[in-house]
């Protein structure tokens, strides 16, 4: 089942966070990283749009101005 964008949002968050905690070692001389900080920012940039653009934007405007009335 597809996860939702919601879902994803929160999953690139969660990795994010682990990243800024360290995720990254060196030895022999060799430096090791288990996720691309600029990559999960650009997914969470992408995710937050798409999750923006999926919220309702306040329902349908009914009665825009005033109506002419002939009395």
């Amino acid at each position: 089942m597809p996860r939702t964008t919601a879902e994803q949002l929160d999953e690139v968050q969660t990795a994010i966070a682990r990243v800024l905690k360290g995720q990254s070692w060196s030895a022999d001389g060799v430096t090791y990283t288990l996720a691309d900080l600029a990559a999960l920012q650009a997914r969470e940039e992408a995710l937050l749009k798409r999750y923006q653009s999926e919220q309702p934007t306040g329902g349908l405007t009914i009665n825009q101005g005033i109506p002419k009335r002939d009395y």
